[in-house]
């Protein structure tokens, strides 16, 4: 994940989440809400908020049963939605869970687990890195 950024709107603040691909030099701008956001930013610092918060919270459940987080894959989108699926395992087998993005890319901020994107998702979806330069680190704007 390259960073997570917001720009201001008339309808109000438009956080995008700048996902990189390797060594590609475009980005894949995936639109989520605020709140979304925020959970991202948090853990990628790894932010202590003292109770656990959603993306915490399912975090804890699936290790203290036993399970992993192994990646998040952006597998499509369909007119400009996104789509991911959150690849986990378990004591008992691997598993793969439908996933909004922001979801998945909420709970692989606070892992080692890799995010992909599938290749027809980044040749539809990538756009120039530059183009978000003037978004705000969401970081300076809400926390």
């Amino acid at each position: 994940m390259e960073s997570v950024r917001v720009a201001g709107s008339e309808s109000g603040p438009m956080p995008v989440v700048l996902v990189d691909v390797g060594h590609e030099t475009d980005v894949v701008p995936i639109f989520i809400g605020f709140e979304e956001a925020l959970s991202i930013a948090r853990g990628v610092d790894a932010m202590d908020v003292g109770r656990p918060l959603t993306h915490d919270l399912f975090l804890d459940v699936v290790e203290e049963l036993g399970g992993r987080v192994r990646r998040a894959v952006v597998t499509r989108e369909e007119s400009g939605t996104f789509f991911a699926d959150l690849h986990l395992d378990t004591p008992r087998e691997a598993t793969v869970v439908d996933s909004r993005p922001s979801d998945a890319l909420a709970l692989v901020s606070r892992t080692d687990a890799p995010i992909e994107v599938a290749v027809e998702v980044f040749e539809s979806a990538r756009r120039p890195r530059e183009e978000f330069d003037d978004f705000d680190d969401i970081r300076e704007v809400a926390l």
